[in-house]
């Protein structure tokens, strides 16, 4: 069986037809149209072309950055796309398609937090928080191995966390939110703060930036980190800091046995991530008596968001079981195949007794 996974970004529309292993069979990537109507004939278009050239497709799985009802069918809002408010994406392209397969449409770091748990780094995981730290703060719950979402569809908008009374002002409309602390945009923010405070020591990111403080980006913030540049290290410590908060804060709430951190600016690995880490036990309530959780890097690539997408479809339509049913039912086979094991040997065991006998 097949399903088509659908990751709608702000630049461009990555598509892949993926079996029920999670192996990718073919793919297509196309730029973003500039039109909610323009992206469901697109996708229909890739439905179309994937049908052509694989055969039959069961389900169609939608990834988007933005909110997504409870329905898992409306995009309720987006920075993305303006138009994509109470926007009946999933109707409209089933409409599309004459309704021939089921249609689901899911937020982009949900997609990327369960295609990590089934494929990637959360594998075995029982309760996992993806949290992807990119342009913003994503996040994605997965409890008792199913995806959380919450009553209105809303669950693990981590980035919108109020961390900071009347602090730094967030897209959303208010202030202090926890992406304005940990994000590539606050990596930013902080390095161009310690520059203007201390030009000498931000000769590094003056020169990779042509000497203009505005002009540092995150790239350069990475780079300069790997290098040992002080000023950028310390950008680094202060993201690590405010992640390494953040997990212990969701850890008072869920309890989670693995934490798993995605986007670009986990690019320099122990460099942020030796400080999440240590600031998690910090902020930990009651560190010191209980198990801690696992801290890991996402390893499910750029297509965990497809790969998620895709198998949530499959599982929507009835094509597969829930995850958490196929766990319980390897774990009993598990158990049966250890039992009958056992047996085997009991009897083995027996029948060299009589034999000496």
């Amino acid at each position: 069986m097949y399903a088509l996974g659908i990751d709608i970004g702000g630049t461009k529309i990555a598509s892949g037809v993926f079996n029920e292993k999670h192996q990718i069979i073919q793919r297509w990537q196309v730029p973003t149209p500039s039109t909610a109507t323009a992206i469901d004939a697109q996708i229909a278009s890739v439905y179309r072309e994937a049908c052509e050239q694989i055969g039959k497709i069961s389900a169609i799985g939608i990834s988007a950055a933005g909110n997504v009802a409870a329905d898992r069918k409306t995009m309720t809002f987006s920075a993305n796309i303006p138009s994509w408010v109470g926007y009946p994406l999933a109707h409209n392209v089933s409409e599309l398609i004459h309704h021939e397969v089921p249609v689901i449409v899911e937020n982009d770091a949900n997609s990327a937090g369960w295609g990590e748990y089934i494929c990637g780094a959360g594998q075995g995981s029982q309760n996992m928080v993806m949290l992807t730290v990119g342009t913003g703060l994503g996040g994605a719950f997965i409890l008792n191995g199913s995806l959380y979402r919450g009553s209105y569809g809303m669950a693990a908008e981590v980035g919108h966390l109020p961390m900071v009374p009347d602090g730094e002002q967030c897209g959303c409309g208010l202030r202090g939110c926890a992406e304005k602390y940990i994000s590539g945009t606050a990596l930013e923010r902080f390095a161009r703060a310690a520059v203007r405070r201390r030009p000498q020591m931000g000769k590094r990111l003056l020169e990779l930036s042509g000497g203009d403080i505005d002009a540092i980006r995150g790239q350069m913030v990475s780079m300069a980190a790997k290098e040992g540049d002080a000023l950028a290290l310390y950008a680094f410590n202060k993201i690590g800091e405010w992640l390494g908060r953040t997990m212990a804060a969701i850890s008072a709430m869920l309890d989670p046995d693995c934490y798993v951190i995605g986007g670009g600016v986990v690019s320099v690995g122990d460099i942020l991530m030796k400080t999440a880490r240590s600031n998690y036990l910090r902020f930990l309530e009651a560190a010191a008596y209980r198990p801690h959780a696992k801290i890991l890097i996402a390893s499910a690539g750029n297509d965990a968001g497809m790969i998620g997408v895709a198998d949530l479809a499959l599982r929507e339509s009835g094509e597969l079981p829930s995850f958490a049913a196929s766990q319980k039912d390897e774990k009993e086979n598990s158990k049966k195949e250890k039992a009958d094991s056992k047996k085997d040997e009991k009897k083995a065991d027996k029948k060299k007794k009589h034999n000496k006998d």
